[in-house]
């Protein structure tokens, strides 16, 4: 621990000065400190700058009061799409912006690309059980939509395996017709590149997926449950990674018809008053009140509803 809020700041200064700006991870790095003291440090300090890398989006959370925050995380922008430097001293803050922001981009097509190329895989396998007529989209969402995929070792949350950060969202929608069996392969199909993705030395990266046909997102656009607002959500930001352009323009219309769309905006704006005045009580707070009443507005719980 380093001490008085002072010190600490004058620590952060020497660090930065020695080594140019840095995101909130690597000086969590280089001074043993809580995370939640060195943001609320940097961020009391008239000396030190935060500049914010990329894009903020909402997040169904069921801690928060209305269910609606936004991503990333208080405790991750800090981490991970923050860069923190000397008020004093703006270009190279802003040289280091572009360069983490360059890096979020490319990690974040990288995944994409993984993900074009499970459904390739999945294709493969399940040859010409899959005919072209088939009504059949896959669709991503997450951090990869908004270009905000990191690449920051993490447990995957079933097996606890290491994975390289953000997981990789798939749903799968097919028209009601198609056979249970022709749906059932495909969701097997699906599992099996998961697990070869998550096994594989070389690539750990975890993917979550669901197989769903159109009557259930019918049912879901009803948006009568907190898992249907957050299936809602996904297909709402996803955007067609392959398959059919009409059935993906049919989900986004139901989205639309049903009023979805204006509910998660709306949602959106509460989650973006919800997150100025989470910043505001937590630079006032004491770190006890926060580890015993207010951690969670500090960090998200894992969107994991769609997907179980």
């Amino acid at each position: 621990m380093i001490g008085t809020p002072i010190k600490m700041e004058k620590e952060l200064i020497a660090l930065i000065r020695e080594k140019g700006p840095l995101t909130g991870s690597q000086i969590k790095n280089d001074l043993d400190e809580d995370s939640f003291i060195l943001w609320q440090t940097c961020r009391r300090s008239k000396k030190l700058a935060i500049k914010r890398v990329g894009t903020r989006y909402l997040r169904l959370d069921k801690r928060v009061d209305g269910f609606a925050r936004l991503s990333p995380s208080i405790l991750r922008e800090f981490l991970t799409y923050s860069v923190i430097g000397l008020a004093a001293e703006p270009g190279p803050v802003s040289r280091k912006v572009r360069e983490i922001a360059s890096h979020i981009k490319k990690v974040s097509k990288d995944k994409l690309d993984l993900g074009y190329s499970i459904i390739s895989g999945v294709r493969k396998q399940i040859g010409s059980a899959w005919k072209d007529s088939y009504q059949v989209c896959f669709v991503i969402a997450g951090d990869i939509v908004y270009n905000m995929a990191h690449d920051v070792p993490r447990p995957e949350h079933s097996t606890g395996r290491l994975v390289n950060g953000s997981d990789i969202d798939l749903i799968v929608v097919l028209e009601d017709k198609l056979s249970e069996d022709f749906r059932k392969r495909l969701d097997d199909s699906i599992y099996q590149e998961k697990y070869r993705i998550l096994t594989s030395p070389s690539m750990k990266e975890e993917v979550d997926y669901i197989v769903k046909r159109l009557s259930r997102v019918k049912e879901q656009v009803q948006f009568r449950t907190f898992k249907d607002m957050v299936a809602c959500k996904i297909l709402q930001e996803g955007m067609l990674l392959y398959g059919s352009e009409l059935l993906f323009a049919n989900i986004k219309s139901l989205l639309h018809e049903h009023g979805v769309t204006a509910r998660l905006d709306k949602l959106e704006k509460q989650a973006r008053f919800f997150r100025k005045n989470a910043e505001k009580h937590l630079l006032d707070a004491s770190p006890e009140e926060v580890k015993n009443e207010s951690l969670y507005l500090f960090y998200t719980s894992e969107e994991t509803e769609e997907f179980e």
